[in-house]
């Protein structure tokens, strides 16, 4: 095992890569940036490194700076967390010729998978199910629209070096696909540095789907179940439950084998996640291959809790050339997990609320499990995600999973920037939810005007 660890990230997957690693006997090192000082995550490494102010591109972003960090502190690996550099391959690259061990996939398979027509093509070659589609970039509003054509609308029109749910817009018809192709080029090229966009068929009402899998050191890839991510907004994750409530065991099976069977097409190692689209009505469900995300997912709590395992301490052992600490070709799942992602944002139009933090009160009990970035005393600054904290619930059923929750959000307590709190309880009264029929429209649908009554 790694002896001292980097993690080249903030808040709450920092401090949660902290804790594990902590348990292992691993010397973690923090790098953060001067507005970030004041975090748990700082004063709970073995070590803190200043690398920066707060802006990214200056700190979090900054390879030069992270890197000196690792080697002033004698880092023996760095793990990148979520966002920020965990898929930036030619960091990875640079750590590993730094002579530091990259707790993540190969360079070469974060970049091939990182863009999305490359990834879509690698997943058809592997027998995945695509959407009808672009198989190379689009270039200019004509090209666009002759592919259009043989494709159908609506159309998903996506940046393909894209990621995150961002640079990506819904084209009903020719004049609403030029719109978006001209918006969503710009976006691309001015945020990836790559205009490139992918033109793919939409499925209205479909339900985001993921398939967790693990690429172990001997060239195993094993599927650990999937989470169903469907309450989104703006193309972002609100809620994630696991099993997934829409699937039946024939489906389930199917996603679970295609997920491992392109890990192994492509020689995968550590954690990645294979993000589906599922459509179709009762008894006529399919599914069609979305995306790849070489690194660990916000979400990772929910397959932990269901199967009972630690999927950074594996992600740690795969990247040090170690067997699992347990035979994952056969655990198995148990009970439901649903994790909420508490963001400082307000209820109704999920628009940023930074600010200090005058009470923070978690809630406690069995099965119940807090991510948190911060605590109270500390400020949550407009420079980075509005992600506050990750509230997990396991329990025997999902019945009981969702009582637990409504539970466990009426007594988490914050004070001082805006919070989403409300909205899981407003979420917990919706019954399309409820009984596990929802899509990823819930949460349009819920915000939808309603109709005045005369």
């Amino acid at each position: 095992m790694i002896e001292s660890l980097l993690i080249a990230n903030r808040g709450e997957i920092a401090r949660r890569i902290i804790r594990t690693a902590r348990r292992l006997g691993i010397r973690t090192i923090a790098v953060h940036s001067d507005a970030d000082a004041g975090l748990p995550f700082v004063t709970e490494a073995d070590e803190a490194v200043e690398i920066g102010p707060a802006a990214p591109a200056e700190s979090y972003r900054n390879a030069d700076r992270v890197l000196e960090a690792a080697r002033r502190t004698a880092a023996a690996a760095v793990h990148p967390g979520y966002g920020f550099l965990s898929e930036n391959a030619d960091f990875a690259r640079r750590v590993r010729e730094a002579g530091l061990v990259w707790v993540g996939p190969d360079p070469e398979i974060i970049e091939l998978m990182g863009d999305k027509i490359n990834a879509r093509n690698t997943a058809s070659a592997a027998g995945v199910p695509v959407a009808p589609g672009t198989v190379e970039p689009v270039t200019g509003e004509a090209a666009a629209c002759e592919a259009a054509a043989d494709i159908g609308y609506p159309l998903m029109v996506k940046a393909s070096a894209g990621g995150g749910g961002m640079g990506m817009g819904i084209a009903q018809d020719e004049a609403g696909l030029r719109k978006q192709y001209a918006a969503v080029s710009a976006f691309a090229d001015r945020v990836f540095g790559d205009p490139g966009v992918l033109l793919e068929r939409y499925y209205p009402d479909s339900r985001h789907i993921e398939v967790q899998i693990l690429g172990l050191a001997d060239g195993t890839v094993v599927a650990l179940g999937e989470r169903n991510c469907s309450v989104q907004r703006r193309n972002q994750k609100l809620v994630e439950e696991s099993p997934s409530p829409a699937l039946d065991a024939d489906l389930r099976e199917r996603m679970l084998t295609a997920a491992a069977q392109l890990g192994k097409a492509v020689g995968y190692r550590n954690a990645g996640t294979v993000e589906c689209l599922v459509h179709g009505g009762a008894g006529a469900q399919d599914f069609v291959f979305l995306e790849m995300n070489t690194r660990l997912q916000v979400e990772h709590p929910v397959t932990e809790a269901v199967y009972g395992i630690d999927l950074v301490e594996e992600q740690l052992r795969v990247a040090s050339g170690l067997p699992p600490s347990v035979d994952l070709t056969g655990v198995r799942p148990h009970g439901h997990a649903v994790e909420c992602r508490v963001n400082a944002e307000d209820p109704i139009r999920f628009l940023p609320g930074p600010g200090a933090i005058t009470a923070w009160v978690e809630p406690v009990g069995n099965g119940i499990r807090v991510d948190a970035g911060y605590a109270q005393g500390t400020t949550v600054t407009p420079a980075y995600d509005s992600l506050m904290a990750k509230l997990i619930v396991h329990a025997e059923t999902r019945e009981a999973a969702l009582a637990a929750v409504r539970s466990a959000v009426a007594s988490f307590t914050i004070e001082g920037p805006k919070n989403n709190l409300p909205f899981f309880t407003e979420l917990l009264d919706e019954p399309v939810f409820l009984d596990g029929a929802y899509t990823t429209s819930v949460v349009t649908r819920m915000r939808a005007p309603r109709p005045s009554q005369s």
